[in-house]
């Protein structure tokens, strides 16, 4: 396996003492931009190949529900906001894109999607994946992307660390959230994924997720992703 990343330097993991949880009243109206309001990333030309995986389901009634925040219509096509930052950090570091799928289907409106998915994460109940990485081994640096869902990953991610060893990987947390950043979860990908590298990557707020494709071209390029 190799293990030449050009990565420079692991982001110190901090934390906050209590993280807020998901705000069951927010329902801001959805963003309508395109993919290339900001401007493009320039591509990555990391050693070793990347995957960027990600968990996200965009609720029919203009709330992302992986996020309790909007969801993002670009370009015409609906996005779940953690879908849209994954296809960002795809476009800008070449890497593959693989979305996290289980066959629960999780509740619509917002407050009945939160408040299921309290219920899954106190119970401990962990999805079913219905996609599955088939050449893992292929890949050096996986990015792993989610919402922050009562101060914690979603129950699905669980399902995901529970199927895939990461041994001798880098693998790059990043997340959306309404103020919780990341809260307790890199901690925990640590813990699941012992021998792996757990670097934690961008965290995109609610209201900052149309606008964060130079905040994550700024991250990529101090970690060493980006051209010269």
């Amino acid at each position: 396996m190799k293990r030449n990343y050009p990565i420079i330097g692991i982001v110190g993991l901090a934390f906050l003492a209590a993280a807020i949880v998901l705000n069951p009243g927010n329902t801001k109206a959805e963003e309508s931009i395109s993919l290339q309001t900001v401007g493009p990333v320039k591509a990555a030309k990391a050693e070793g190949k990347v995957l960027v995986t990600y968990f996200t389901w965009p609720e029919p009634d203009g709330v992302d529900a992986s996020s309790g925040a909007s969801r993002v219509v670009a370009d015409g096509k609906l996005y779940g906001n953690t879908e849209y930052v994954a296809r960002i950090l795809a476009e800008a570091t070449g890497g593959d894109l693989f979305a996290i799928e289980t066959s629960k289907k999780y509740p619509s409106p917002h407050r009945a999607l939160i408040d299921e998915a309290k219920r899954e994460g106190e119970a401990n109940r962990r999805p079913k994946l219905t996609t599955h990485i088939e050449n893992l081994k292929d890949y050096d640096v996986i990015f792993v992307g989610y919402p922050n869902w009562w101060a914690d990953m979603p129950m699905a991610i669980y399902s995901f660390f529970d199927e895939y060893d990461f041994s001798g990987k880098t693998v790059i947390p990043f997340v959306t959230h309404g103020g919780s950043r990341f809260s307790q979860s890199v901690k925990t990908i640590a813990e699941l994924e012992k021998n792996a590298r757990v670097i934690e990557g961008p965290s995109v707020s609610d209201r900052s997720v149309p606008e964060c494709r130079a905040m994550i071209g700024n991250w990529l390029q101090k970690q060493g992703f980006s051209n010269k």
